[in-house]
């Protein structure tokens, strides 16, 4: 049991290190719902034909390799559209303003303005069932709210890596806003 609860310990603390990047934007706490304006950003972008959720979309690995070839920073979050499945890495500020950087097959560089988004924070594994409930609770709190309406797909939002345990990491789902009148 001595030995487990180091292990654990070690486990948590990497994961601390490994999420030490920059963040585009703060998150939404888990359980909080909230209307939030993202920043403009500069990012880049994949897609697959198949849903983000299928175990083999190759999303990840595209946008990975583009970053580590071109020595870009990793920073949070990482957008996810769902069906079909797409991934989008910020830039942070240096790499936003290089020039040498370029677009390939499969991987698009874009600019993006200021959005206003519905989000909710979500605790725990970055599933389809968990982005389903969480979407469902969004969606019943936006009809409830009279200020703004949805004017765009929901997407998900992951700001942990691959290493943090399940039930440390964070995430959230988003929908795109516009004001109801």
């Amino acid at each position: 049991m001595k030995t487990f609860l180091w292990v654990a310990l070690a486990i948590v603390a990497a994961s601390a290190r490994l999420d030490a990047v920059s963040e585009a934007y703060p998150r939404t706490a888990p359980g909080d719902l909230e209307l939030k304006t993202l920043p403009a950003a500069r990012w880049i972008r994949t897609e697959s034909a198949k849903d983000y959720f299928a175990a083999d979309n190759g999303l990840f690995m595209k946008l990975f390799r583009y970053i580590d070839s071109n020595k870009i920073p990793m920073t949070a979050p990482v957008e996810a559209g769902i069906s079909p499945g797409t991934m989008v890495f910020y830039l942070d500020e240096a790499s936003a303003k290089r020039a040498d950087l370029a677009e390939t097959a499969q991987v698009k560089l874009s600019s993006v303005p200021a959005r206003r988004v519905a989000a909710i924070g979500i605790r725990g594994s970055y599933s389809r069932e968990n982005y389903d409930e969480a979407l469902a609770e969004l969606r019943a709190w936006l009809a409830r709210n009279t200020e703004v309406k949805a004017v765009g797909q929901p997407y998900a939002v992951y700001w942990n890596s691959p290493f943090v345990p399940f039930f440390l990491k964070q995430s959230e789902v988003h929908i795109p806003v516009a004001p109801a009148k």
